[in-house]
């Protein structure tokens, strides 16, 4: 139990990713705050260290109001996840302004915002850990989906700035960039995949377990891992990086 006494904020972590993330660090003895859009989703999974709370990433006052009132229920954040994020691909001359502003808003300024507010309390303290779940997309252009491409990139940019910003803080940024997770994105994905190209659901699915190097998806518990090891101890010096879970190399 090394995170005893240790408060944690996942964003986008009633499903998938998130909730991996924050079932692992509750695991750990982490106090864990959730949160999302819809409070049906949270509630389903709080409970055994993990509290819901609802909040859209993508409106400043939001992330202010709801990271102060985590604050105050449950001491100092120390652990930042900036997990929140909308995965969809769409060619440029498709992809108009709502798209756009959309993406970068839920996957850049949320992540902007999320991690500024967390700093507020984790700067008082003697230890903190931010994590920015980005993707491969992050380290090269994903075919189709230059727009997500383009948020992924800028969180990677923003998390070494900040390494680099708080170099010799207790405080460490890092992100983890995976490749196509078993999640509830997949059907998602799958259905647009069937929709834009007229292939069947095998053909379509097999186009994101064949865009990972080993040829399976990835099971969200391996993010899980990763972000457990950045918070144990031993990963002291591990900053400022974009760390690949794909399966291979890209």
């Amino acid at each position: 139990m090394t995170l005893n006494g240790k408060h944690a904020l996942v964003t986008g972590g009633g499903t998938g990713i998130g909730l991996a993330i924050a079932r692992a660090l509750a695991d750990e003895g982490a106090q864990v705050t959730i949160t999302g859009r819809r409070q049906e989703v949270l509630d389903k999974v709080a409970g055994d260290g993990l509290t819901g709370l609802t909040m859209d990433v993508r409106d400043e006052a939001d992330v202010i109001a709801k990271t102060e009132a985590a604050v105050q229920a449950r001491g100092p954040i120390q652990i930042c996840v900036p997990n929140a994020g909308v995965a969809e691909g769409r060619a440029l001359p498709k992809t108009d302004m709502e798209f756009w502003r959309n993406m970068m808003a839920t996957n850049l300024d949320g992540a902007f915002l999320t991690i500024r507010e967390c700093l507020k309390s984790m700067q008082q303290t003697d230890w903190g850990r931010v994590i920015a779940i980005s993707s491969m997309a992050g380290v090269k252009g994903l075919k189709g989906a230059s727009c997500y491409s383009a948020s992924k990139h800028g969180m990677i940019g923003m998390i070494r700035a900040l390494s680099e910003d708080y170099i010799t803080s207790p405080i460490t940024f890092n992100a983890l960039c995976p490749g196509y997770v078993d999640t509830d994105i997949i059907p998602e994905n799958i259905a647009r995949i069937m929709a834009r190209t007229g292939m069947d659901k095998d053909a379509a699915r097999q186009v994101m377990v064949g865009a990972n190097p080993h040829k399976r998806l990835i099971a969200p518990s391996e993010i899980a891992a990763a972000a457990l090891w950045l918070v144990r101890p031993g990963s002291e010096s591990v900053n400022g990086q974009a760390i690949e879970i794909t399966g291979g190399q890209m």
